[in-house]
């Protein structure tokens, strides 16, 4: 059985992007949230962060960026098998389970290359 986003416990939605460009490839919306600027800001931040490792000369690859708000959990996980795109995912924070969502998180990257 393939993983869903809608699997996840507090699912609000989840994009992939082409981190070039910043270019929605695909959406899944699963509450309010603007997926074009959610978009937009991770191909920003996975940038910043890897501007950031360069300069403190790490050479190591970014497996997640995660950021949690009062009320939303924002997953941003650059895919190991598609190098340029990533995979923004967004949680209502109290309602999900940060551990099982990375497992799930890391599943559908499995199952998106299967």
């Amino acid at each position: 059985m393939r993983a869903s986003f809608h699997d996840i416990a507090g699912f609000l939605g989840a994009c992939l992007v082409d981190s070039e460009s910043g270019l929605t490839l695909m959406a899944k919306a699963g509450g309010p949230v603007d997926l074009e600027a959610a978009a937009t800001f991770s191909t920003q931040i996975a940038a910043a962060k890897l501007r950031v490792m360069s300069a403190m000369g790490l050479n190591e690859k970014i497996e997640n960026v995660l950021i949690t708000q009062a009320d939303r959990i924002h997953f941003i996980r650059p895919l190991e098998k598609a190098p340029g795109v990533i995979l923004y995912v967004c949680l209502e924070r109290k309602a999900a389970r940060l551990g099982m969502a990375l497992m799930q998180v890391e599943r559908i990257e499995r199952d998106l290359f299967m």
